[in-house]
């Protein structure tokens, strides 16, 4: 850590903008055990800026299957806890933006996160993509809502990259997620590097990184046991932008037991075969259902205070950098 990034420590620490995800809870959402009106009362009662929540957690009670009115309660009650609202979607074509970003628009959220699942050459999957973006920006760009493109485990850092800055859309900006570049073949702090300029969010977990042949996997695992270098990670996220805050939202994305595959490879060729992707899952336990999700409940809750730790942590770090 240098001077500078002490400075910018010590300014911004205190008031680092913390999201609760729902993905941390996504098990119990998935046995509609908690749904997203909890997700406030939880984000309020651990003093958190946000929430984000995907359009289908909660199953049968997700925000998709919300009608007018209650979407009007989660807003106004989003709004009396003082409380950001992000939603996220899991595909990039039209009708799946155009959904998210109604029920962004009803719930009083202020951003859409998306990400793109599509098969076929690397050259074919950047150009539907480039089509899908420009299909967002003609119709959405004035809806007065920021749009997030995460990297998720198939495209390469400098590919997202060159997809925002050829775009021509200021509300468009890139999710860095702490593991997703593993998949892609990348090292999480190299990616950074790639991206940082563009990154306006992120979504903060740890993992395992698993050899897959000429490629690498990933299991998220429970915050401070993985193998990301974590606290580098936040330190560099925190200190992006140089008079304020480049990073708006770090979503605390727990997700113990997720797997997800190798998408991309040291011996691949220059226009690489790209597979089709389900949205993300974490699988129900066979036994002991009950146990997994009081153990979930608890990592979540464990997670906001591993990162508050590391924080505190740079916090130090960072003063004594600067009273040496």
């Amino acid at each position: 850590m240098d001077s500078i990034q002490a400075k910018k420590i010590v300014e911004r620490a205190a008031d680092l903008p913390l999201y609760l995800h729902a993905y941390a809870f996504h098990l119990n959402m998935r046995m509609e055990k908690i749904l997203p009106e909890d997700l406030l009362d939880i984000a309020s009662q651990q003093h958190l800026k946000g929430v984000k929540i995907h359009v289908v957690d909660g199953e049968s009670q997700s925000l998709r299957h919300a009608s007018e009115e209650r979407l009007a309660r989660f807003a106004a009650k989003a709004r009396q806890s003082g409380l950001d609202v992000h939603i996220e979607t899991s595909a990039s074509d039209a009708a799946t933006i155009d959904e998210a970003v109604t029920i962004a628009l009803k719930s009083g959220a202020t951003s859409v996160r998306f990400y793109p699942r599509y098969e076929g050459t690397l050259s074919e999957v950047m150009e539907t993509i480039a089509k899908d973006i420009q299909y967002i920006k003609a119709q959405h760009q004035h809806s007065g809502l920021t749009f997030t493109l995460e990297q998720h485990e198939d495209l390469q850092s400098h590919e997202l990259v060159k997809l925002v800055q050829q775009a021509d859309f200021p509300q468009l900006s890139l999710l860095f997620d702490f593991a997703n570049m593993i998949n892609a073949n990348e090292e999480p702090l190299e990616a950074l590097a790639v991206m940082g300029k563009e990154i306006t969010q992120v979504h903060i977990k740890d993992a395992l990184i698993n050899d897959e042949g000429q490629g690498r996997g990933h299991t998220a695992c429970i915050s401070g046991q993985g193998e990301l270098p974590f606290k580098e990670l936040l330190l560099q996220l925190i200190c992006l932008g140089e008079n304020k805050p480049q990073v708006t939202a770090f979503g605390l994305e727990e997700e113990v037991d997720y797997y997800a595959p190798a998408f991309r490879f040291t011996n691949e060729g220059s226009n690489p075969w790209i597979p089709l992707r389900e949205m993300s899952e974490t699988p129900l336990p066979t036994s002991g259902l009950e146990e997994r999700l009081n153990k979930e409940m608890a990592d979540a809750m464990n997670q906001i205070q591993h990162v508050r730790n590391i924080v505190a942590e740079l916090n130090k770090d960072a003063l004594n950098v600067l009273h040496k």
